[in-house]
């Protein structure tokens, strides 16, 4: 009787209810868990541009000292001196000092995961247009923002330099 006690207290499972397996979730509740809201990067392009990337980038920047920094979204000629191109592009543009610091971020293949550029200036137009984010395998908002104040801070156009 003493060893049927011991079997009891050490947990078996033949007694134990609260131990037997669960049963299986149903085919439709795995349908249910499996279905997650898409991610922000997977947005059409112009609405992840318009809604995420531009209000994130605008906080991220004033963050770094810059209060009158203005973003506009376009679709426009590269603006590059010497680069004769009539190919518009999807562009984001931001500028402070009343317009004297200027940066232009490319998006030639209308997708984030895709072809990006970078060209900046203070006073009159770029000359030199610099790829951007090349090397990434996935691009997210985070990598965008936190690249592009990078490249920035390194031009020492942010308040903390």
């Amino acid at each position: 009787m003493a060893e049927e006690t011991n079997q009891n207290q050490a947990g078996d499972v033949g007694s134990n209810p609260a131990a037997t397996a669960p049963e299986k979730p149903s085919a439709d509740a795995k349908a249910a868990k499996k279905e997650k809201a898409p991610a922000l990067e997977d947005k059409p392009f112009q609405e992840f541009m318009q809604q995420h990337y531009l209000p994130a980038l605008q906080e991220a920047i004033t963050k770094e000292g810059v209060p009158d920094v203005k973003l506009t979204f376009a679709r426009q000629k590269y603006p590059i001196i010497g680069f004769n191109s009539a190919e518009e592009c999807w562009q984001v543009i931001g500028s402070w000092q009343g317009g004297q610091r200027q940066f232009n971020v490319y998006f030639p293949d209308e997708n984030i995961q895709g072809k990006k550029g970078f060209s900046c200036h203070e006073g009159k137009k770029p000359s030199t247009l610099e790829s951007f984010l090349i090397d990434e395998r996935k691009t997210t908002l985070e990598l965008l923002v936190s690249r592009l104040v990078y490249r920035l801070n390194g031009q020492k156009w942010l308040g903390r330099n």
